[in-house]
Protein backbone atom coordinates (compact mmCIF):
# COMPACT_ATOMS: atom_id res chain seq x y z
CA UNK A 1 0.00 0.00 0.00
CA UNK A 2 1.43 3.36 -1.02
CA UNK A 3 2.09 5.71 1.90
CA UNK A 4 0.68 9.17 1.47
CA UNK A 5 2.88 12.16 2.31
CA UNK A 6 2.25 13.76 5.69
CA UNK A 7 0.36 17.03 5.39
CA UNK A 8 2.33 19.87 6.97
CA UNK A 9 0.11 22.34 8.86
CA UNK A 10 0.68 26.08 8.49
CA UNK A 11 0.69 26.62 12.25
CA UNK A 12 0.86 24.47 15.37
CA UNK A 13 0.56 25.01 19.09
CA UNK A 14 3.04 23.32 21.40
CA UNK A 15 3.34 23.28 25.17
CA UNK A 16 6.58 23.78 27.09
CA UNK A 17 6.51 22.37 30.60
CA UNK A 18 8.96 21.45 33.33
CA UNK A 19 9.74 22.09 36.98
CA UNK A 20 10.09 25.46 38.66
CA UNK A 21 13.36 27.18 37.73
CA UNK A 22 14.29 24.80 34.89
CA UNK A 23 14.55 27.56 32.27
CA UNK A 24 11.17 27.71 30.51
CA UNK A 25 10.89 31.51 30.44
CA UNK A 26 14.51 31.79 29.30
CA UNK A 27 13.86 29.30 26.48
CA UNK A 28 10.81 31.14 25.17
CA UNK A 29 12.64 34.47 25.28
CA UNK A 30 15.63 33.05 23.43
CA UNK A 31 13.73 31.60 20.48
CA UNK A 32 10.65 33.76 19.94
CA UNK A 33 10.52 35.86 16.74
CA UNK A 34 8.32 38.35 18.57
CA UNK A 35 8.65 40.00 21.95
CA UNK A 36 7.60 37.14 24.24
CA UNK A 37 4.63 37.45 26.55
CA UNK A 38 5.65 36.62 30.10
CA UNK A 39 3.74 36.71 33.36
CA UNK A 40 6.65 36.81 35.79
CA UNK A 41 6.12 38.38 39.20
CA UNK A 42 8.31 38.64 42.26
CA UNK A 43 8.37 35.44 44.31
CA UNK A 44 6.61 35.62 47.63
CA UNK A 45 8.58 35.03 50.81
CA UNK A 46 6.43 31.99 51.55
CA UNK A 47 7.09 30.19 48.27
CA UNK A 48 7.60 26.48 48.91
CA UNK A 49 9.73 25.75 45.84
CA UNK A 50 13.36 24.73 46.31
CA UNK A 51 15.64 27.48 44.99
CA UNK A 52 18.91 25.84 46.02
CA UNK A 53 19.76 25.12 42.36
CA UNK A 54 18.69 28.58 41.20
CA UNK A 55 19.68 30.93 44.05
CA UNK A 56 19.56 34.02 41.82
CA UNK A 57 15.93 33.41 40.81
CA UNK A 58 13.63 36.10 42.23
CA UNK A 59 10.58 35.84 39.93
CA UNK A 60 8.10 33.15 38.98
CA UNK A 61 5.61 32.61 36.15
CA UNK A 62 2.03 32.86 37.41
CA UNK A 63 0.05 32.17 34.22
CA UNK A 64 2.11 31.30 31.15
CA UNK A 65 4.89 32.31 28.77
CA UNK A 66 4.10 32.78 25.08
CA UNK A 67 6.29 33.05 22.00
CA UNK A 68 5.98 32.57 18.25
CA UNK A 69 8.49 31.57 15.59
CA UNK A 70 8.81 30.12 12.11
CA UNK A 71 10.32 26.63 11.82
CA UNK A 72 10.79 25.28 8.28
CA UNK A 73 7.75 27.18 7.02
CA UNK A 74 5.57 26.22 9.99
CA UNK A 75 4.45 28.85 12.50
CA UNK A 76 5.05 27.43 15.97
CA UNK A 77 3.17 28.94 18.91
CA UNK A 78 4.93 28.10 22.18
CA UNK A 79 2.99 28.17 25.44
CA UNK A 80 5.01 27.70 28.63
CA UNK A 81 3.32 26.40 31.78
CA UNK A 82 3.92 27.87 35.26
CA UNK A 83 6.25 25.78 37.40
CA UNK A 84 5.07 26.55 40.93
CA UNK A 85 2.64 23.95 42.26
CA UNK A 86 0.02 26.52 43.28
CA UNK A 87 -0.39 27.50 39.58
CA UNK A 88 -0.70 23.96 38.21
CA UNK A 89 -4.47 24.48 37.78
CA UNK A 90 -3.55 26.52 34.68
CA UNK A 91 -2.19 23.48 32.84
CA UNK A 92 -5.55 22.19 31.55
CA UNK A 93 -6.29 25.49 29.81
CA UNK A 94 -2.78 25.86 28.38
CA UNK A 95 -2.59 22.34 26.91
CA UNK A 96 -5.94 22.56 25.13
CA UNK A 97 -5.46 22.45 21.35
CA UNK A 98 -1.74 21.60 21.52
CA UNK A 99 -0.33 19.01 19.12
CA UNK A 100 2.91 18.31 20.98
CA UNK A 101 5.00 19.20 24.00
CA UNK A 102 8.53 19.79 25.24
CA UNK A 103 9.34 18.63 28.77
CA UNK A 104 12.38 20.60 29.97
CA UNK A 105 14.46 18.81 32.62
CA UNK A 106 17.43 19.49 34.86
CA UNK A 107 19.70 16.46 35.43
CA UNK A 108 20.47 17.69 38.96
CA UNK A 109 16.85 17.00 39.97
CA UNK A 110 15.24 14.64 37.49
CA UNK A 111 12.60 13.48 39.97
CA UNK A 112 11.06 16.98 39.85
CA UNK A 113 10.08 16.25 36.23
CA UNK A 114 7.92 13.18 36.94
CA UNK A 115 4.72 15.15 37.47
CA UNK A 116 5.19 16.98 34.16
CA UNK A 117 5.97 13.80 32.21
CA UNK A 118 2.94 12.03 33.65
CA UNK A 119 0.68 14.94 32.79
CA UNK A 120 1.83 15.06 29.16
CA UNK A 121 1.60 11.25 28.92
CA UNK A 122 -2.02 11.28 30.02
CA UNK A 123 -2.83 14.24 27.78
CA UNK A 124 -1.78 11.92 24.90
CA UNK A 125 0.57 14.48 23.43
CA UNK A 126 3.68 13.45 21.48
CA UNK A 127 6.61 15.00 23.31
CA UNK A 128 10.35 15.55 23.32
CA UNK A 129 12.46 15.69 26.47
CA UNK A 130 14.92 18.61 26.47
CA UNK A 131 17.87 18.37 28.85
CA UNK A 132 18.86 21.90 29.81
CA UNK A 133 22.60 21.72 30.41
CA UNK A 134 23.40 24.01 33.31
CA UNK A 135 27.10 24.99 33.68
CA UNK A 136 27.36 23.31 37.11
CA UNK A 137 25.11 20.36 36.25
CA UNK A 138 26.29 16.77 35.83
CA UNK A 139 26.66 15.37 32.34
CA UNK A 140 24.78 12.08 32.01
CA UNK A 141 24.60 9.87 28.91
CA UNK A 142 21.25 9.98 27.10
CA UNK A 143 20.65 6.31 27.93
CA UNK A 144 20.95 7.07 31.65
CA UNK A 145 18.50 9.98 31.40
CA UNK A 146 16.04 7.78 29.50
CA UNK A 147 16.25 5.07 32.16
CA UNK A 148 15.94 7.50 35.07
CA UNK A 149 12.82 9.08 33.55
CA UNK A 150 11.40 5.69 32.45
CA UNK A 151 10.98 6.91 28.87
CA UNK A 152 10.15 4.60 25.99
CA UNK A 153 12.61 4.30 23.11
CA UNK A 154 10.47 6.41 20.76
CA UNK A 155 10.67 9.57 22.89
CA UNK A 156 13.44 11.87 21.56
CA UNK A 157 15.88 13.33 24.09
CA UNK A 158 17.68 16.51 23.04
CA UNK A 159 20.52 18.32 24.85
CA UNK A 160 20.04 22.09 24.76
CA UNK A 161 21.18 25.40 26.15
CA UNK A 162 17.94 27.27 26.88
CA UNK A 163 19.76 30.59 26.44
CA UNK A 164 20.89 29.82 22.88
CA UNK A 165 18.49 30.53 20.02
CA UNK A 166 20.00 28.01 17.59
CA UNK A 167 20.01 25.28 20.23
CA UNK A 168 16.32 25.85 21.00
CA UNK A 169 15.38 26.02 17.31
CA UNK A 170 16.94 22.60 16.76
CA UNK A 171 14.89 21.31 19.68
CA UNK A 172 11.66 22.64 18.19
CA UNK A 173 12.53 21.23 14.77
CA UNK A 174 12.97 17.83 16.46
CA UNK A 175 9.55 18.19 18.07
CA UNK A 176 7.84 19.26 14.83
CA UNK A 177 9.38 16.27 13.03
CA UNK A 178 8.33 13.95 15.86
CA UNK A 179 4.74 15.24 15.70
CA UNK A 180 4.54 14.95 11.90
CA UNK A 181 5.91 11.41 11.79
CA UNK A 182 3.51 9.99 14.35
CA UNK A 183 1.22 7.44 12.74
CA UNK A 184 -1.75 8.43 14.90
CA UNK A 185 -2.80 12.09 15.29
CA UNK A 186 -2.50 13.64 18.74
CA UNK A 187 -5.78 13.99 20.56
CA UNK A 188 -6.07 17.49 22.06
CA UNK A 189 -7.14 17.73 25.67
CA UNK A 190 -10.98 18.00 25.65
CA UNK A 191 -12.53 21.23 26.84
CA UNK A 192 -13.92 21.16 30.34
CA UNK A 193 -12.10 18.00 31.45
CA UNK A 194 -9.01 17.32 33.51
CA UNK A 195 -6.12 14.97 32.92
CA UNK A 196 -5.79 12.32 35.60
CA UNK A 197 -2.18 11.90 36.65
CA UNK A 198 -0.69 8.71 38.04
CA UNK A 199 2.70 9.64 39.54
CA UNK A 200 5.81 7.75 38.49
CA UNK A 201 7.85 5.89 41.04
CA UNK A 202 10.96 7.73 42.10
CA UNK A 203 14.27 6.03 41.52
CA UNK A 204 16.52 5.50 44.52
Amino acid sequence: MERRPVAVPSGIKIVLTGPFGVGKTTLVGAVSDIAPLTTDVAMSAGAREDTSYTPAKTTTTVAMDFGRLEVDGVTVYVYGTPGQQRFWFMWDAIVRGAVGAVVLVDTRRLADSFRHLDYIDHARLPFVVAVNRFPDGPSHPTADVREALTLTADVPIVDIDARDRDSVRQLLIALVQHVLTRTAPARPHPAGSSVRVHPRKEHP
